[in-house]
């Protein structure tokens, strides 16, 4: 975690300083100093306030997470209609928000996934960014689903969500938002097909509007 004092703008300035060198020339090739050069600064700023190269990805990686999580706070806070499915596709069109999607923080994403097998901070950061997405997926799911039904169909939207945005990630050709997004509205409508309330129209009454999403 970076220590107190630092002022808001520069922090930011140094965490897209961090996103644009991975982007450059990939995490294990991104040091101190290359992001000192691209923020403009001497690399004991970064030492002291960060730690060095593993404290600055950290806190990048908390950065991006809180980006998302705005994002889908957003959405969700202004639907013109509380039901599960315009919650859900909230929590979809978060994820391959354009917040989400620049090449810079597509890399940082994947550099930070692959971290977070070896590196302990990395991974309690990814579990909970994972804990999130399922709890408020099935929460949504819940309300118009029993119990387990909403459990497994949460799952498999997670899962979905993680694999599209992945294989965009990788692809030569980038992601096609509209096309992921597609997928997995077309996923969510299948399960919500299931329901034994299911008319076609809205589907249920909002428990919990405080309840948003995850990251």
């Amino acid at each position: 975690m970076p220590k107190l004092g630092m002022q808001p703008i520069r922090r930011r300035q140094l965490i897209q300083a961090t996103m644009e060198a991975i982007d450059d020339v990939g995490l294990a090739d991104t040091t101190v100093m290359r992001i000192a050069k691209h923020a403009g600064v001497s690399a004991g700023i970064i030492s002291h306030y960060f730690g060095g190269k593993d404290g600055l990805l950290e806190a990048t990686m908390r950065q991006v997470l809180g980006d998302l999580g705005h994002t889908v706070t957003q959405r969700r806070m202004t639907l013109p209609e509380d039901t599960p499915q315009a919650h859900i596709r909230a929590i979809i069109d978060g994820n391959f928000d354009r917040s989400q999607v620049s090449q810079s923080v597509m890399k940082t994403w994947l550099a930070f996934w692959a971290s977070s097998m070896h590196r302990p901070n990395l991974q309690r950061l990814q579990r909970v960014n994972d804990r999130r997405l399922y709890s408020n997926l099935c929460c949504q799911f819940r309300r118009c689903l029993p119990r387990q039904q909403a459990r497994n169909a949460a799952r498999g939207l997670a899962a979905m969500i993680d694999g599209l945005w992945l294989r965009g990630a990788l692809a030569p050709e980038g992601l096609d938002v509209d096309r992921a997004r597609r997928l997995a509205y077309d996923y969510l409508n299948e399960q919500l097909a299931r329901s034994p309330h299911h008319s076609g129209g809205h589907h249920g009454h909002i428990r919990n509007p405080a309840a948003l999403y995850r990251r």
